[in-house]
């Protein structure tokens, strides 16, 4: 089985290596190739010196080849991994500081910071799908390319459900209130409903019991764990319901906003530095590229969310919480899913078809699926409470006017286009007004640079 990276030299690749390395399955279900394509050779280099050496001594460790021609990547794929990321992370450090200066959130996803990611990253994954189609009609697609939800329902308007997004935030989410209810987080069935970076866990079920209940009455096991930490046990008793991470950036945002305004630097211009001093040692040949790897990863993930952190407290991140769902994981169990049709349940961004009510059923959303040899299929969730349901058809209202920008821009009418940019930004919940979308699309050139 073939499977093809995109934004191969990404430095979170080794991790889906490590993953494929420790994949026991047959032959005929498990990845034996490894496509690397990376606009960037200088970066794919240095990745495919860490993949070497967790290569060693592993006799049935995937072939690795890299590229920088797309067709030549995606010619005879059975699996598509995307993750790139357009404008690398000087992008990003746009994104984030742009909005900032205009007093409001700037987040590589969320709020005007996402938005801005959304336009310049859409018209390249649609020219990719639209190659997919053209050479490798028969491949799955996993899209782990931010804003996730934002892209692959793009996707999937050339791939149709071929294109299954995921995450691992709700994944970790999940398996840390198991934790905290005593539970073995393999064992017990979620209820999680939402949007990408946008979701609310609203049962965690163990033994045919709902034990949140028990959890949100339990202030210290509530407070364990990350989100407790981030949210608090009043705000989460008083919703019924654990937030995905990410909504903190709404429950909190002058908090989140004063913190991330008073920090050194954002969290793009924070990895920026960081990568570029793991990128401009690590290469072919070069010893201890895996060590050097390792150990940026562990900083990386040590500082998540740190601005929020700060507004909450000030407090480090436990072991449990710096075990999520593994992205790496989650992309291997859906390829284990359809290669050997052997049935899982994940969370994943999926068409809605008839799962969650209130939303069409074109809309990309962040439910439990049923994944084998046909796809990902989603699951009925029931009735989504009305603060919730409001913030996901705004939500899903700024990701297709954010997607009608790209497709328009690509068809030459830069009129409706701005308009389409401008209405993304300014419907957005976190953006308080449209003159400052207006100066937020003016400063970062989006339209011109898609």
């Amino acid at each position: 089985m073939r499977l093809t990276v995109l934004g191969g030299g990404g430095f979170r690749m080794p991790l889906v290596y490590r993953a494929l390395l420790d994949d026991t399955g047959d032959e005929a279900g498990r990845c034996t190739e490894l496509v690397l394509y990376d606009t960037d050779p200088h970066r794919l280099d240095a990745i495919r010196a860490v993949l070497a050496e967790q290569a060693g001594g592993r006799p049935t460790a995937p072939a690795v080849r890299a590229t920088t021609h797309l067709d030549e990547a995606l010619r005879g794929a059975d699996f598509v991994f995307s993750a790139i990321r357009v404008g690398g992370l000087e992008g990003r450090a746009s994104d984030e500081r742009i909005p900032l200066g205009e007093g409001v959130l700037g987040q590589e996803t969320v709020g005007a910071g996402g938005v801005l990611y959304g336009l310049r990253t859409l018209p390249v994954a649609l020219r990719i799908a639209e190659r997919i189609a053209t050479v490798a009609p028969d491949a799955w697609v996993i899209n782990f390319t931010n804003p996730a939800g934002m892209v692959t329902e793009a996707m999937q308007r050339v791939l149709g459900d071929r294109v299954i997004g995921i995450c691992d935030s709700p994944v970790g989410l999940c398996r840390r209130a198991a934790r905290a209810v005593g539970a073995d987080p393999d064992r017990a069935v979620y209820d999680y409903v939402g949007l990408n970076h946008l979701g609310w866990l609203r049962r965690v079920v163990v033994d045919g019991r709902d034990r949140l209940p028990q959890l949100l009455g339990d202030t210290a096991a509530l407070e364990s764990f990350e989100e407790g930490k981030l949210f608090g046990a009043e705000w989460l008793r008083a919703l019924g319901a654990l937030p995905n991470e990410y909504l903190h950036y709404y429950y909190f945002n002058r908090e989140a906003v004063a913190s991330i305004r008073q920090s050194p630097a954002t969290r793009g211009e924070f990895l920026r530095e960081q990568q570029a001093r793991f990128y401009e040692t690590a290469g072919s040949g070069t010893p201890g590229a895996l060590t050097a790897w390792e150990r940026t990863r562990l900083e990386r993930e040590a500082t998540y969310m740190a601005e929020s952190r700060e507004a909450t407290g000030g407090w480090e991140r436990d072991t449990c919480d710096l075990d999520g769902g593994g992205y790496d994981r989650i992309a291997l169990a859906i390829m284990r899913a359809i290669a050997r049709d052997e049935r899982a349940t994940l969370i994943l961004n999926v068409r809605n078809r008839t799962a969650v009510p209130g939303l069409d059923e074109d809309a990309v959303v962040e439910v439990p699926c049923l994944v084998d040899a046909g796809g990902a299929r989603p699951l009925a969730t029931g009735a989504v409470a009305p603060d919730q349901l409001g913030l996901m058809l705004s939500l899903k209202a700024v990701e297709r006017s954010a997607i009608e920008a790209a497709t328009t821009e690509a068809g030459s009418d830069s009129g409706i286009a701005r308009g389409a940019a401008l209405r993304a930004l300014a419907l957005h919940p976190l953006v308080d007004s449209v003159k400052v979308a207006g100066r937020i699309l003016d400063a970062s050139g989006a339209l011109a640079r898609s």
